[in-house]
């Protein structure tokens, strides 16, 4: 006989059970019951209860319950390198303008997102247009360029089609779009 140990906190985690059929479940654990001699400890009745519910035993239970709570339970929240969103948010004006093309690669992406409305097809001087209205420092040309070359746009061949690519923006790329997004309503006011 196992005892605990005074003082020690014993700790039991309750264990789900269900039973898809409890016809089958009650004649499995009968079949079990007449099987093995009385009487019947405390681990064996959770071994049985276990084996008529499908599972090898009780630690088989315990181990198919635990992996489902770790699947269903939510992911950990992304976090945002907020260092990152702050060199970002310094390359724009209180209007939300891109004032400058930044020298740092990680700071030159997370610039370049959001600047192309979604699930539209634009020419290469429609583009033009639409990122002219977006900076203060007349260069279209390299905005168009790195939004290709980072692959948030994809470009036809000859140049006569530009589709923004849909995926999911990173942490600080969400961030830095809230931000800006509330510069410029805030502007509009």
């Amino acid at each position: 006989m196992i005892r605990g140990i005074r003082g020690c906190d014993m700790s039991r985690h309750t264990i789900p059970l269900t039973a898809d059929d409890l016809s089958r479940f009650t004649r499995a654990l009968a079949q079990q019951m007449t099987a093995a001699p009385p009487p019947h400890g405390h681990l064996s009745l959770m071994n049985m209860l276990a084996r008529a519910a499908g599972f090898r035993n009780v630690q088989h239970l315990r181990a198919a319950h635990l992996a489902r709570a770790r699947l269903e339970a939510a992911p950990p929240p992304e976090t945002a390198d907020h260092r990152l969103v702050e060199r970002a948010l310094f390359q724009f004006d209180a209007a939300g303008l891109l004032l400058r093309w930044p020298s740092r690669r990680p700071v030159q992406e997370l610039c370049l997102w959001a600047r192309l409305p979604p699930a539209t097809v634009l020419d290469e001087r429609a583009v033009s247009a639409l990122l002219r209205r977006e900076h203060r420092f007349e260069d279209p040309a390299i905005l168009r360029r790195s939004l290709t070359g980072m692959k948030l746009v994809a470009r036809s061949r000859d140049g006569s089609a530009y589709r923004r690519q849909e995926r999911r923006p990173p942490a600080e790329a969400r961030e830095l779009v809230r931000i800006l997004s509330q510069r410029r309503g805030s502007d509009a006011s």
